[in-house]
């Protein structure tokens, strides 16, 4: 639940979010209100909210005993393998998704990257807020990331009276 949550809400790519350590989600044994990660594709750092509900799983989480001494968050079960594989974490999201009778093949793990933001997008229009939550250094690319077309342009402007 921890994995899930958090995916959600750090709108982090797969491969940045495995490689997430303790410490970048907790400070003197209590899990942050925010938190900074480093982004891999980028170099480039991207803060974000750790929600409530977020904190809470991620509470229980650090309290199973895999966790015991483990550096990073999503520990591998090898020793040679420090933290899961962007593999393993597609195959996690497959198994959830399959769970609740949804078609596994139509969502995956930047479905989960999708969801915070667009629900932002949908309530606010604000594509600059977006963009700063994903990280994206031009705005066309979070214009085509979201999908946006000029009938959703011409819907906020609409809403708008002058």
């Amino acid at each position: 639940m921890a994995l899930f949550n958090l995916a959600i809400d750090s709108k982090l790519r797969g491969c940045d979010l495995v490689r997430m350590k303790v410490v970048d989600v907790m400070a003197s044994g209590q899990i942050k209100e925010r938190a900074s990660v480093l982004q891999s594709k980028t170099q480039k750092p991207v803060r974000f909210e750790i929600s409530e509900g977020t904190r809470a799983s991620l509470d229980r989480w650090m309290q199973d005993p895999l966790m015991v001494g483990s550096e990073y968050l999503w520990p591998g079960r090898f020793h040679e393998r420090l933290h899961i594989s962007t593999r393993q974490y597609a195959r996690i999201v497959r198994e959830w998704v399959a769970s609740i009778g949804l078609e596994a093949s139509a969502y995956g793990t930047h479905s989960m990257r999708r969801t915070k933001v667009t629900q932002i997008y949908k309530k606010t229009g604000n594509l600059r807020a977006v963009q700063l939550l994903l990280g994206h250094t031009k705005m066309d690319s979070t214009v085509r990331y979201l999908g946006v077309e000029l009938e959703d342009a011409l819907a906020i402007a609409e809403a708008i009276e002058i």
